[in-house]
């Protein structure tokens, strides 16, 4: 079902792309997501919708913190996985760019079923230094209804 490309990257004609989505960011979710249709929503801090953050990453979930205000959020479903029980070996640490630094935009890629279901996050981030982009964390959604980790990011 992909439609066309974008920047050299193959895109499904119900991909959807949030307004406030760099297009460096947007272009590198896109491809990090192995073709699946997504829906790719900018993190904008609630308080003062400041775009910029720092964030606290493992495997199976995301914390940021906005750079302006202080105020923090979960991303989608982190919160419910954000102890030390389900840590295990994989304790959060702080997502930091090759350049060092540690501000990033950040982004999700919502990868959805044929149904329009939330089935996999992956969280990207482009640092504001030096506009490196990487894929921070990413998990499987196995649940439903999962629609409501559209507004969380």
């Amino acid at each position: 079902m992909v439609q066309g490309a974008w920047n050299d990257v193959l895109v499904h004609a119900d991909d959807r792309i949030g307004e406030g989505v760099s297009a460096e960011l947007a272009v590198f979710l896109r491809g990090a997501v192995d073709g699946r249709r997504v829906k790719i929503v900018p993190s904008v801090c609630g308080e003062c919708d400041g775009r910029l953050f720092f964030v606290l990453v493992n495997a199976s979930g995301a914390e940021r913190e906005c750079s302006g205000c202080g105020s923090r959020a979960f991303i989608a479903d982190s919160e419910e996985y954000w102890n030390e029980e389900a840590w295990e070996d994989d304790e959060p640490g702080a997502a930091g760019c090759p350049c060092a630094s540690e501000e990033f935009e950040a982004a999700v890629a919502f990868s959805l079923a044929d149904d329009g279901s939330v089935r996999w996050v992956t969280v990207g981030l482009r640092c504001v230094q030096d506009g490196f982009s990487g894929v921070y964390a990413d998990w499987k959604i196995d649940y439903g209804p999962a629609d409501h980790l559209l507004t969380m990011v």
